[in-house]
């Protein structure tokens, strides 16, 4: 079973994820919004993809706020969890940002909330973990 990793600050929008890949996708999913728990849970090898929320509210790093974009940019950089598939998911879509959040981040891809087209997402999710196998 894949297992997927939702790095979300919104309980309402962690459950929706969940909800959605578990009964539709068949994956198994974890939350965690706590950068130190999230880079050891990829780093462990368990984890197929990460949904990634753009803005975290409650995540710091050595003391720091970080948002999804630096924690991407971590993921991406260590190559022990690079190659594990993110996906960006940000309630802040603008035209050009799907661009310009994707460049910056190093992420695989996009998408928007709230996420209207539940099997359109878990066909994005899927086909990105079929990509990493």
């Amino acid at each position: 079973m894949k297992h997927v990793l939702v790095v979300e600050d919104d309980p309402q929008n962690a459950l929706l994820f969940r909800k959605v890949l578990e009964r539709r996708g068949g994956c198994r999913v974890t939350h965690r919004e706590d950068p130190v728990a999230i880079f050891e849970l990829v780093r462990s090898g368990d984890v197929d993809l990460v949904v990634m929320d753009v803005s975290l509210t409650h995540s710091t790093w050595e003391g720091e706020p970080v948002s999804g974009i630096q924690l991407t940019q971590r993921l991406k950089a260590d190559p022990a969890t690079s190659r594990v598939p993110v996906i960006l998911a940000t309630a802040h879509a603008m035209r050009g940002d799907e661009t310009r959040l994707l460049e910056e981040s190093g992420a695989d891809d996009y998408i928007s909330k709230p996420i209207v087209d539940h099997a359109v997402f878990v066909e994005q999710v899927l086909g990105l973990m079929g990509r990493a196998a």
